[in-house]
């Protein structure tokens, strides 16, 4: 073999990229047949879809429905608000990053830009004052979706946590009725739940109030997911050591900020990854306002599969809409394992 030709070798073997492979994946001769496999099936089912995808799948019918995958029936002379809503929210996002990764002095704007950021979208997509008010009837789509999964999110968190400080309680009447609510929400089901909330919540307001049905599904949403975050932030609360609650008190901290100033920060930052997949299974289980009459993006697509031209294209609508939820769920958890890396999460 030629010296040259066997400098390249060595510098391959002892390049890190060859490292990692014979350390995790060809350590032993198991491991080794065992990626054998794997790349052969993983080539096959890809060369499978990919001729699918490419030669036998009719694509026609994303490309003519795109709007309403996206936009449902929002008025087309009025999609330039949608299209300053993404803007703002592009602009504040990028923003945000670079303010908490440059460690600004600007850091504490960001949660009241945020606020004021939603408020203003929502007054751009459902109108009012000096906009034309857009019903909610033609909220149709990936933005009813999103509208309804951000809002939820938004109100089941703080309720989440105040469940889970008063379930960790002196007070027997406030802990039962925390336990009690608990305890009955999880032991029923989501759909359950958006069904009462359609049906029975007008029954417990004055008559002649009713909510629209957007905003009682967005209840439903939220009280039910509320149950499920008290329990995950009342596994980061008993996390915190005793003994920092009692050294705060020796120092004269009140309760209310012992809990905001001690408690909380380390509760919340344990349970980051908890709290993220119950975020991500909040907007996974909108697709389930489609049985209560909302059409969202997956009562969208059972819209645009009763469309004559394009009955039976189950498969593309659906690999359609599964990319769409692939795409939003992974950018949380993006942003979810790079809050982690920030704040040290599992490190001492």
């Amino acid at each position: 073999m030629k010296p040259k030709t066997q400098n390249k070798l060595i510098s391959v073997v002892q390049s890190p990229q060859w490292i990692w492979l014979r350390r995790n994946l060809f350590n032993n001769w198991f491991n080794s047949i065992l990626t054998f496999v794997c790349i052969f099936v993983i080539y096959r089912v890809a060369n499978i879809f990919g001729y699918w995808a490419v030669f036998l799948a009719d694509w026609q019918v994303v490309l003519v429905n795109w709007r309403l995958f996206l936009v449902g029936r929002y008025p087309i002379e009025l999609h330039w608000r949608l299209g300053i809503a993404v803007g703002l929210i592009s602009c504040i996002t990028f923003l945000s990053i670079w303010t908490i990764y440059v460690r600004s002095r600007y850091t504490k704007l960001v949660i009241p830009t945020w606020i004021i950021t939603l408020l203003l979208i929502c007054w751009l997509v459902t109108g009012g004052f000096w906009l034309r008010q857009i019903p909610t009837q033609l909220w149709n789509g990936l933005l009813l979706t999103l509208v309804t999964s951000t809002i939820s999110i938004i109100l089941c968190f703080p309720a989440g946590v105040l469940l889970a400080l008063g379930r960790q309680s002196s007070l027997p009447i406030l802990r039962w009725i925390c336990i009690f609510y608990i305890e009955i929400v999880r032991g029923f089901p989501l759909i359950g739940i958006l069904f009462m909330a359609q049906v029975m919540l007008p029954l417990f307001l004055p008559i002649g109030v009713r909510p629209d049905r957007v905003v009682r599904a967005i209840v439903g949403l939220s009280l039910f997911s509320a149950a499920y975050m008290a329990e995950n932030v009342r596994g980061g609360l008993q996390s915190v050591p005793r003994g920092q609650i009692e050294a705060a008190k020796a120092l004269g901290l009140s309760t209310p900020w012992v809990v905001l100033l001690i408690v909380l920060p380390q509760a919340l930052r344990a349970v980051i990854p908890a709290i993220v997949g119950q975020f991500i299974g909040l907007l996974k289980d909108t697709s389930l306002l489609a049985l209560v009459g909302l059409v969202e993006l997956t009562g969208i697509a059972r819209s645009i599969l009763a469309q004559p031209e394009f009955i039976g294209d189950y498969a593309e609508v659906y690999i359609f809409i599964g990319i769409i939820y692939w795409i939003l769920c992974y950018g949380m958890s993006w942003a979810s394992r790079k809050l982690e890396q920030k704040l040290a999460v599992g490190k001492l």
